[in-house]
């Protein structure tokens, strides 16, 4: 699991690492469960930096990473 973008994976990125302690969760699962970016198929997600990086895209059904 890494960010499309950046190729970090979750547990490299402090948002992610924060938000996992604060749910319970380790850094993947909170990406797993809440990332809205997070595409299931790929196993990537998209990280708070790159999004605003790439412009913020949408989708009528929600954007999800490549």
């Amino acid at each position: 699991m890494i960010c499309f973008s950046c190729g970090k994976s979750p547990e490299e990125i402090g948002e992610y690492i924060t938000a996992g302690l604060e749910n319970d969760l380790d850094p993947k699962d909170y990406v797993r469960f809440e990332e809205a970016t997070y595409n299931p198929v790929t196993d990537h997600f998209c990280c708070t930096d790159c999004y605003i990086q790439i412009g913020m895209p949408t989708s009528p059904h929600g954007w999800k990473a490549p």
